[in-house]
């Protein structure tokens, strides 16, 4: 496909989707019939989009109308995730876009690299589509706030794939936490992510796979040659695509330490670190550590080693909670509670470790949970449990790191909004620029 097709096609997409969408509230869901059955479209299916695939073919009332992927190994991948489980074999689409035409589908799912979440989102909204989008929920804070304002304006169910929001057990130690009822009042948190990864290498400029649609891929991106080190899974570490450990992994512990801890925007971020590992094209931190203070003086901080697997609190991720009455350490839907003698007070397990019972199979199970109840969303027009306003307020935190982290100093932050105070070197980082045509709908007028 050309760039100029690809482009102009993008163009006449966004003004045809604006132009149908009736903004009445009636869900697309609602319009298609009597039954409780969702179809869904599900875009990138290289890995997690596979994943999600297959456990949505599997929920009671779901089903899988599209797979949709710019590169034919993984839409043949999308395909045999859900072949067998469901009973129509789905259709399949190079550029998800045909899939948004189709008066059938209720809702996509949208899995691509971090630089399309936000503008596929966007359009599915104005198509009419609830959308289910995994974290982050943009490439930029600016494409958080545009996506917020779509799902708002085309009365959208949009979730974002911040799934420990639908674990039991994290749900009600959050409702805990706010309380005051587990630990007294919470003051202070810590997260961590740590692993292995390895090297990337130094790419070299190479002929573009065959069966690879690049320049779909690159879709909103300002152009750039192929590399040979780029796909499928180590643009996350280019900042022109991706996002940083941050808000690959980030985004989770962040979120829950947000929520439970009752803050939204910060009045500043702190953040250092480095690449400290390889020598090679690897461009954000493998290294960081980064600090948010609120107002009422609550704090977190968060900490993260993509090439140093050592375990902290014995954990490759965790959270810890500290309040006026003792900690909570928090291991994915189990945690365990201390008080001040630092003695245990409370050990929770995973509700794997208390039941048999579950909906799909014992390592998709916590995902299922999530999947469901954007579901239950979809047919009942109700609120999400990562509703995309609470989604895009945790990811600005990861964003804020990465900016403060960029600019090499402490970033001020207005506590209304999370908007960057005074720092023309920080607001810089607010937004990208994108390729002719690719502005995704409120981009100019954002900018403006």
């Amino acid at each position: 496909m050309s760039h100029e097709v690809s482009r102009r096609s993008f163009i006449q997409s966004t003004a045809a989707a604006t132009v149908g969408m009736s903004v009445s509230g009636a869900s697309a869901f609602q319009a298609s019939g009597a039954n409780d059955r969702v179809v869904l479209a599900v875009v990138g299916t290289n890995g997690r989009g596979a994943q999600l695939a297959k456990l949505f073919s599997k929920l009671p009332g779901s089903e899988v109308g599209y797979i949709c992927d710019v590169e034919e190994k993984a839409l043949a991948k999308g395909v045999k995730a859900v072949t067998g489980v469901q009973a129509r074999e789905p259709k399949t689409a190079v550029d998800f876009r045909r899939a948004l035409e189709d008066k059938n589908v209720n809702a996509v799912v949208i899995a691509m690299p971090d630089h399309w979440h936000a503008p596929a989102a966007i359009l599915a909204c104005a198509a009419g589509k609830d959308v289910y989008v995994e974290k982050p929920c943009g490439h930029n804070p600016l494409e958080g706030e545009l996506l917020v304002a779509a799902a708002r304006r085309y009365n959208r169910i949009v979730q974002m794939g911040s799934q420990r929001r639908s674990w039991p057990n994290v749900m009600d130690l959050v409702a805990q936490l706010r309380s005051g009822s587990l630990i007294g009042r919470v003051y202070f948190a810590r997260g961590w992510y740590v692993n292995t990864r390895g090297p990337i290498g130094v790419g070299k400029e190479a002929p573009v796979p065959a069966g690879l649609d690049y320049d779909l891929w690159q879709g909103p991106a300002p152009r750039r040659p192929f590399k040979d080190n780029l796909i499928h899974y180590n643009w996350h570490w280019f900042w022109h695509w991706g996002t940083s450990e941050a808000c690959n992994n980030g985004t989770h512990e962040i979120d829950v330490m947000r929520w439970a801890m009752d803050v939204n925007f910060p009045t500043r971020v702190e953040s250092s670190g480095g690449r400290f590992h390889y020598k090679d094209d690897w461009e954000c931190a493998d290294t960081q550590v980064a600090s948010f203070g609120f107002e009422g003086g609550k704090s977190f901080i968060w900490e993260a080693r993509s090439c140093n697997g050592f375990k902290t609190e014995g954990l490759s991720r965790g959270v810890t909670f500290h309040g006026e009455q003792g900690s909570v350490l928090v291991d994915d839907n189990a945690y365990t509670v201390f008080d001040q003698k630092h003695k245990v007070a409370t050990q929770v397990e995973d509700v794997s470790e208390q039941s048999t019972v579950d909906i799909t199979g014992p390592g998709d199970r916590l995902d299922s949970y999530h999947l469901a109840n954007f579901l239950d969303c979809v047919r009942s027009r109700k609120a999400p449990n990562a509703d995309i306003e609470q989604g895009h307020r945790s990811v600005l935190l990861c964003h804020l790191a990465n900016v403060a982290y960029r600019v090499g100093h402490t970033v001020r932050c207005d506590p209304a909004n999370g908007h960057v105070l005074d720092d023309k070197a920080a607001q810089a980082l607010w937004g990208r620029t994108y390729e002719p045509g690719w502005e995704p709908e409120g981009f100019r007028a954002a900018r403006t």
